[in-house]
Formats: structure tokens, C-alpha cells, sequence
């Protein structure tokens, strides 16, 4: 009977040691892998979804991520669709775990400079948020034109078109400066 439990007492250590060593093996696969996963993964993982974001400014936004580009999100509010890039954000909040790579390169290099063009065609009325170390500040106008690294507002009267004669000054914002962009919800974005 002393034999019967001296190799089951081992039996049970080396079965528990494997169990121990298996469990190491998963844990350091995860690490590695998580190491590869970016914050837009994360964002593709939770599409769909409620998220909050803070900005380094102070501003915080609530909503559905619509959007989860290169640079920047898309945060659909109520009534509005705010566009934040990314280097704006203190914090996210409604993640979760889950991650989703994008396969598509060409999706992947689509950048805050794309979704600003788009902006610019579009013509329409934008409330920009300056973020710095001083708060935000918000700008009305329409987007002129976007080059590499900054893009040209041209700021309208309240209730005015892109027109000449409703323009009051021309402001050039690095996107560096950038905190966030709101405009109108449209049927498609």
C-alpha cells in the first residue's frame, strides 16, 4: 500500500509540474502576441459598440465608434460625428479585449489627411477643436484644402456658406494642434 501512494503522490507532482509549465507556455504566447496588436486593432474590435474617449484638452466624447482609420476615429454622437485623432486621446474607456487586425494594406495606410479630404469636398460647415496645454478652443469654418501634415479652415459667418463674401479669416492648423473635428451626422459615413 505504501508503494500504491508514493507513485500516485508522484504521479500527481509530475501531472501537476506539466500543468504548471503549459500554463507558463500560455501566458508568455500571450504576452508576445499582445505586444503586436495596436490601438486600432483594439478600436476594429469593439465597431459598433459605446466607447468614451477623454482628450488631452479636457473635452470627453461619448458614442458609437463608427470608424476606425489609421490616424483617426469616428465617434457618432446623438446628432453629430466627431473625428479624433488618435494623438488627441488620454484615455479610451468601453474597449474590452477583444482585437481585430485589418488584412487590407490599403485600408491600413488610409490616414486623418484622407478623412480631411473627404471633409473638404464635402463643403460643410465644421466645428474644430484645438487641443493644447492651455484647453480647447473651437473654431467654425470650412475646410479649404489639406496638405501633408496641416489643413487650411476658412472661417464663415454663423448661418454662412463657403462664399467669399462670408468668410472672415483663413486659419492654417498643423494637425499636430488637432483635437477634434464635429460635424453633422449624414446618412452615410
Amino acid at each position: 500500500m505504501r508503494w500504491d501512494a508514493l507513485f500516485t503522490d508522484m504521479e500527481s507532482q509530475f501531472e501537476e509540474s506539466d500543468r504548471l509549465t503549459l500554463e507558463a507556455e500560455i501566458n508568455e504566447r500571450t504576452r508576445a502576441e499582445l505586444v503586436g496588436i495596436e490601438l486600432t486593432d483594439r478600436l476594429r474590435g469593439v465597431l459598433g459598440c459605446s466607447i468614451g474617449a477623454q482628450l488631452l484638452c479636457g473635452e470627453s466624447f461619448r458614442g458609437r465608434l463608427a470608424h476606425a482609420g489609421a490616424d483617426a476615429m469616428v465617434i457618432e454622437e446623438d446628432r453629430q460625428q466627431v473625428l479624433v485623432p488618435y494623438q488627441a486621446v488620454a484615455r479610451l474607456v468601453g474597449l474590452g479585449r477583444h482585437a481585430l487586425m485589418e488584412a487590407s494594406p490599403v485600408r491600413r495606410a488610409i490616414g486623418l489627411a484622407h478623412s480631411l479630404r473627404a471633409l473638404a469636398r464635402d463643403r460643410a460647415v465644421l466645428t474644430v477643436t484645438l487641443g493644447g496645454v492651455q484647453g480647447a478652443a473651437r473654431i467654425e469654418g470650412v475646410i479649404d484644402r489639406v496638405g501633408k501634415d496641416y489643413f487650411d479652415l476658412a472661417a464663415v459667418e454663423p448661418g454662412g456658406s463657403r462664399r467669399s463674401q462670408h468668410i472672415h479669416q483663413v486659419s492654417t492648423i498643423p494637425f499636430t494642434a488637432l483635437a477634434a473635428i464635429r460635424s453633422l451626422r449624414s446618412q452615410g459615413l
